[in-house]
């Protein structure tokens, strides 16, 4: 399972310099021009976990799998979208397929790169693409609640997109359909309004460690909850350096994390995401999975094969695992437990299923 993160945002805000610079490519076209992105650029990125090393070095590995994250770079939005202004509704259909939305916003000043709008405004700049994809939200729950399309929408659906319709309608605050709801019925709803997001302050590299003003007025706003900052020119200097200069680099300006780490936890969180590992002399590698996933749905990622025949997963957790030196130990020392179907997978489980053929 790899999940999707659609990066969004004004033109030249800097989505495809951190496109280029989370995939460390440069796939993505990065000019001073509006809608130099149009068709979207997608990037599949392994996703860094220091577990696997360990893992793989008491197995004995032959290698290493990391789970892994897709990136989509999405051409810019303006004002208008809705209505087919720029890109318009081709930009919005590139939304709905992604899992998580990263809002990509401005937070800097630059005489040499343009600016759709004639000041830099963060709250103003997201303002004006939720506004857009709520707007497309209206036509698209209007069209389906339409009496011609309406019997073919099942009744939790109904339910979903009239409550949906009234908080559009009412000024209320959509994202209390999440209380109210399972999230697999919202995700089926396809609406733009409901999907998780991360927002992203792109910033210079004066302002990489406190800020700015204009992180400050966003963060006044809408708090620290999913909100980061990031340079995405220095995200792209990152990437150029091999790992020793990686190093010494982030040590120097003292960052700490880099803003693929950042926006990956960030992810795994907003997603409900967690990993589990299999491991062993062929290979040690990651799974990613919804939290709260059982045994069987656990192996279906492996093999539909291990889900249908599932009897047993046996069971070790990654401190256990390390600290009695793999399967034998942990066996022996009563550490490797028998599950059954109806074990909840945790993170950093690692897991040997056994099933029937």
């Amino acid at each position: 399972m790899s999940f999707k993160c659609g990066i969004v945002g004004l033109p030249n805000v800097g989505k495809s310099t951190l496109f280029n610079a989370l995939t460390n490519s440069s796939k993505a076209q990065a000019a001073n021009f509006p809608f130099c992105t149009i068709d979207p650029n997608i990037g599949v990125v392994p996703v860094p976990d220091e577990r696997l090393e360990n893992l793989a070095k008491i197995s004995k590995s032959k290698k290493i799998i990391n789970t892994t994250i897709s990136f989509v770079d999405i051409a810019g939005l303006v004002k208008g979208a809705s209505k087919g202004e720029g890109l318009g509704n081709k930009f919005l259909s590139h939304i709905r397929e992604v899992d998580a939305i990263i809002h990509m916003i401005r937070c800097f000043d630059s005489d040499d790169i343009q600016n759709v709008n004639p000041t830099v405004d963060p709250i103003r700049d997201l303002e004006i693409i939720e506004t857009e994809m709520m707007l497309a939200d209206l036509e698209s729950i209007q069209k389906r609640l339409d009496k011609s399309n309406k019997k073919n929408v099942d009744e939790e659906q109904l339910k979903i997109l009239e409550m949906a319709l009234d908080c559009i309608n009412q000024d209320k605050d959509i994202s209390i359909l999440k209380s109210k709801f399972e999230k697999k019925l919202l995700n089926q709803s396809g609406l733009l309004s409901l999907k998780p997001k991360i927002f992203v302050c792109n910033v210079d590299e004066q302002s990489i460690q406190k800020g700015n003003d204009y992180t400050k007025k966003f963060l006044d706003k809408y708090g620290n909850d999913n909100t980061l900052i990031v340079s995405a020119d220095i995200e792209n200097q990152i990437n150029e350096l091999d790992t020793n200069e990686k190093k010494n680099y982030m040590d120097m300006i003292d960052l700490k994390e880099t803003g693929l780490n950042l926006l990956i936890q960030n992810g795994y969180q907003i997603l409900e995401l967690d990993t589990f590992f299999t491991s062993g002399p062929e290979e040690t590698r990651a799974w990613t999975i919804q939290k709260n996933c059982t045994a069987p749905k656990a192996a279906g990622e492996i093999h539909s094969d291990f889900e249908k025949g599932f009897i047993r997963a046996e069971t070790v957790s990654y401190d256990d695992f390390i600290s009695n030196d793999g399967w034998l130990n942990s066996k022996t020392n009563g550490k490797m437990r028998l599950e059954g179907k109806d074990y909840i997978v945790k993170d950093g489980d690692v897991l040997n299923f056994r099933f029937n053929t």
